[in-house]
């Protein structure tokens, strides 16, 4: 038995192995890319890790200040889509998670049918126009501002936690904002972060919306400017670079302007994985 184990272990270990590499692999290659030489890349020479190491490529996309404009312009919008996104997500998730609000089924079935069925790209993009949004940064967050799925996640987390909890706040005189605020979402911190994240990476992500939306190129978002960048002409086969006079093959600045948009969500990550491997209720109660 224990032999059958040992050997089901090493199965595992090799398939996850195996499977992170191939996860890993487009992503370092990316990167490989990016920080090689002119010629390690004319060459094709390139796999997991960067050959003649240079900067230049970056060098040359940073120096763009419409990538610097982009990156306020999707900050912003993430910032700012998220917060509105999470307060309108936890106040419909808490609201509708209540067995005695008269009609919870009833709006929730509403909720749940644009899950399933839409209006459409060309009525949705006559109601963004008609309403003021079209050309402007609301347009990107306001029509997309609750997600279905984070919506039924945060509400079915809602109603798993324990009645007496609730119940003993409203015995006290606490309103349903205090118990919302002082004893729901602190239990809450996993699924939020969670959530939280899920939002944060739609709207770095967000491209079509922007694409559909925006004209003003000083509103670009960043995956919209990098499209620009890319397929546009700004980038040229090669580039002479300030000072240096190296030249910079555009292979290594589109795999650049890839690595620029990506790893700034990266980074965020690292901060929010705790939250998703505590105990929902660790803490909840105390003897």
């Amino acid at each position: 038995m224990k032999n059958k184990l040992s050997i089901g272990r090493v199965i595992n270990g090799v398939l996850l192995v195996v499977l992170t590499f191939v996860c890993l692999y487009p992503f370092l290659n990316v990167i490989a890319y990016s920080l090689s030489g002119y010629n390690a890349v004319l060459t094709g020479n390139v796999t997991v890790l960067p050959k003649d190491f240079c900067l230049d490529a970056y060098r040359d996309i940073l120096a763009k200040k419409q990538i610097w404009q982009a990156m306020k312009t999707t900050v912003f919008v993430t910032v700012v889509g998220t917060t509105v996104s999470m307060l309108l997500t936890i106040f419909a998730a808490y609201t509708l998670s209540r067995k005695d609000l008269v009609g919870r089924k009833f709006v929730t079935g509403l909720i749940l049918f644009t899950m399933y069925f839409g209006g459409g790209l060309l009525p949705t993009f006559l109601v963004v126009k008609n309403v003021g949004l079209y050309d402007s940064l609301g347009a990107l967050f306001i029509p997309n501002a609750i997600n279905v799925f984070n919506f039924i996640v945060m509400r079915t987390f809602f109603k798993s936690l324990p009645p007496s909890l609730e119940e003993a706040a409203r015995i006290d005189g606490a309103s349903y904002i205090q118990v919302l605020l002082k004893i729901i979402l602190p239990l809450s911190l996993p699924i939020i972060a969670t959530i939280g994240l899920f939002y944060a990476v739609e709207y770095w992500n967000s491209y079509f919306n922007a694409l559909l939306y925006i004209t003003t190129p000083e509103k670009y978002t960043l995956q919209l400017r990098l499209r620009s960048l890319l397929f546009g002409g700004e980038l040229n086969s090669t580039a002479n670079l300030e000072g240096g006079g190296s030249m910079v093959l555009s292979q290594s600045l589109k795999m650049a302007t890839v690595a620029v948009s990506t790893l700034p969500i990266l980074v965020v990550y690292p901060w929010l994985q705790k939250y998703f491997v505590k105990g929902v209720m660790v803490g909840s109660v105390k003897g």
